[in-house]
């Protein structure tokens, strides 16, 4: 039998602000290369809370104010109440920049009203204003949240460094949901705290573009493995691919940025 995955896309022509797309792609050719069956569906305004509740990955992107508005008026009732239990359930997802701030209690844009948002991350964003500056630039940060940390650790077999790229206004302060990882390089969550993004079940929410995923591919893997593992209820573990390009783009990036992380090498 051949498995099948689903990846729930949200809002594509919406929240696909930098490059995010590149993180549905990702995990899509990832497990099409290990002969794995893929489907993306799109989650937008012609979606269903049946339709959320079908997928077995979520992938949420960046977002304008505008478009973040949009979304959440959508976002509502059977909809939300299905995006809520997946996530609670333990339905693995990537969450960029804006869709995190949909997934906290609120985000206060620097013009315009509060948007609420689902409450799924104990966390909040506010916008300081037209005249702060925007977080823009590389970032790498070293993976603290206790079980990914563990997981991707022995996938890679060693600490996990991400790579990526932040481009934000919005300054997100944690409440009791663990952060995703600390700030190695760039400015994170909001420039202040040291940290970077959320991690809460399966779900990964976090300000780095990049996109994400092509930058640190056993991530994508760690997504397609959690995902499978959920829906088949059966102890699966994934052939390993040749990302010797990605992993030598990973070492040219952080001698670049004079960054010197342990895990480099184990990553090669």
């Amino acid at each position: 039998m051949s498995l099948e995955l689903t990846i729930g896309w949200l809002y594509p022509t919406l929240m696909s602000t930098y490059g995010d797309r590149g993180n549905v792609i990702t995990i899509q050719r990832r497990a099409q290369w290990r002969g794995y069956n893929v489907r993306v569906l799109p989650l937008d305004q012609n979606a269903t809370g049946d339709d959320i509740k079908s997928v077995d990955l979520i992938v949420g992107g960046g977002a304008q104010d505008r478009q973040q508005e949009i979304v959440m008026r959508d976002l509502q009732g059977a909809k939300a109440g299905a995006m809520r239990e997946k996530i609670e359930n333990g339905t693995p997802g990537v969450f960029t920049c804006g869709s995190p701030q949909l997934l906290g209690h609120y985000y206060e844009p620097g013009l315009g009203q509060r948007i609420e948002g689902l409450g799924i991350l104990d966390l909040v964003s506010v916008h300081p204003g037209e005249n702060t500056k925007r977080c823009i630039g590389n970032l790498v940060i070293e993976v603290t949240a206790t079980r990914l940390a563990r997981d991707l650790e022995e996938m890679t077999g060693g600490k996990a460094y991400l790579v990526g790229f932040e481009n934000h206004g919005g300054r997100t302060k944690l409440g009791k949901v663990e952060a995703l990882g600390k700030v190695v390089y760039g400015l994170g969550n909001n420039g202040e705290d040291g940290t970077e993004g959320a991690f809460y079940q399966n779900a990964i929410a976090t300000y780095s573009h990049g996109p994400l995923l092509p930058k640190n591919p056993f991530v994508a893997d760690w997504l397609i493995q959690t995902a499978l593992r959920l829906k088949y209820q059966q102890p699966i573990s994934l052939k390993p691919l040749d990302d010797t390009l990605a992993m030598q783009a990973r070492e040219a990036m952080f001698k670049r940025l004079k960054v010197t992380p342990s895990a480099i090498t184990a990553h090669m």
